[in-house]
């Protein structure tokens, strides 16, 4: 099951739950997986609003070039731009402050921490913090800080070394709730908000279009994973989580903590809040 940050379950708070059905990809508990004898690609989609990206794997023992001017997220027959040639910047910066009051009483604290975009468009932070102290009866700081960044143009093509995979993740699949008049957007406990769709009227029709090559002299191989939601639903939050304690290692958790109670690698969610002006009806 996936932690979550979540302070209570209250019926203030939906979850809205799309199901997806696929042309033939191989499902497990963690991902719905496309392989040849060269690759596998291989999605998950549990994330709110959808995560549309993919993990590419290299089966041979040639390097793989996916080249993403070619590759393209297409949504309701919107084909959206893999490779959007932008300039990607990664910055960094380290302070450190003194701080004294006396010959016998010194404070010194430093850190560092570097942030920024990472190359799959993912905010990227990390922090490193190192501190000692004894007690000041007065101070007088001094702040030292130096910053730098790197801006690079992001690469049309991607190397995927052999046995190696990299993730490629740019588009949510939807992240705005589907509303319709058959759809009770905020149900109560004894009622049910569940629309279904096939192939021909689903709202939310989409697919990757691949595009890569194995070995430099390769001539460009295409692949197409295509996909459908098959089923809205609204629920509860009291419907989606579940509360326990934690263990790891054997060792339980001081409080306990809200999961979900399904996930399903075909499936995503949207979570929404209820006005406080809404009015039940039951």
């Amino acid at each position: 099951m996936a932690g979550l940050f979540a302070s209570c379950a209250t019926v203030s708070t939906f979850y809205q739950v799309y199901k997806t059905s696929n042309d033939g990809l191989k499902k497990d508990d963690n991902a719905m997986t496309y392989e040849d004898e060269f690759c596998k690609v291989s999605y998950n989609f549990w994330r709110d609003g959808g995560n549309a990206g993919f993990r590419f794997y290299n089966k041979t023992e040639k390097n793989i070039y996916l080249n993403l001017d070619e590759c393209f997220y297409v949504l309701n027959g919107n084909a959206h731009n893999y490779y959007r040639n932008r300039i990607e910047t990664y910055s960094a910066g380290t302070g450190a402050t003194v701080s004294s009051g006396g010959s016998r009483t010194k404070s010194v604290d430093a850190s560092s921490s570097v942030s920024g975009v990472n190359y799959f468009s993912l905010l990227q932070t990390n922090s490193l913090e190192a501190g000692a102290s004894q007690s000041a009866f007065s101070s007088i700081g001094i702040m030292a800080s130096k910053e730098f960044s790197i801006a690079y143009v992001e690469e049309k093509v991607i190397c995927i070394p052999s046995k190696t995979s990299k993730v490629i993740t740019e588009y949510p699949i939807n992240e705005t709730p589907y509303r319709d008049c058959y759809l009770l957007r905020f149900p109560s406990r004894k009622q049910t908000a569940v629309q279904t769709f096939d192939k021909t009227n689903s709202p939310f029709v989409f697919s990757d279009r691949i595009a890569y090559k194995v070995g430099q002299n390769d001539s460009l191989r295409r692949i197409e994973n295509a996909f459908y939601v098959t089923e809205i639903s609204n629920l509860r939050e009291d419907k989606m989580l579940i509360k326990k304690i934690e263990q790891n290692c054997g060792e339980k958790a001081l409080v306990e903590t809200y999961f979900f109670k399904e996930v399903n690698a075909d499936e995503f969610y949207i979570r929404y809040i209820r006005p406080s002006t809404y009015k039940w009806s039951y």
